[in-house]
């Protein structure tokens, strides 16, 4: 379905986006829209904003954390060895068992 076959679309107004590695992208909106303050620039995926001398700041990225890293952040040095003790004694009763 064409374009002409639809009708008349809205009146557009383009507004331009800037990222932090200085890409700037042009959507274009309904004039009677809400316009974002932000958007993702199709080039590079960063955070673009409409002021081109303060676009927004890259997004921090977290490392990758271990399963490890998780248990460590939940859990004290003491409950990782009482813990460590039970499975250890719950292990010599099995091998004791005939």
């Amino acid at each position: 379905m064409g374009e002409s076959e639809r009708g008349e679309s809205a009146p557009r107004r383009r507004v331009s986006y800037w990222c932090a590695n200085g890409h700037e992208s042009r959507p274009s909106f309904a004039v009677d829209a809400e316009i974002p303050e932000n958007w993702d620039c199709p080039r590079c995926g960063l955070p673009a904003g409409r002021d081109e001398q303060t676009p927004p700041a890259p997004p921090r990225n977290e490392p990758y954390k271990t399963h490890l890293a998780y248990v460590k952040e939940r859990r004290s040095d003491a409950d990782g060895e009482a813990i460590l003790e039970e499975a250890l004694a719950k292990l010599r009763r099995q091998r004791e068992e005939p």
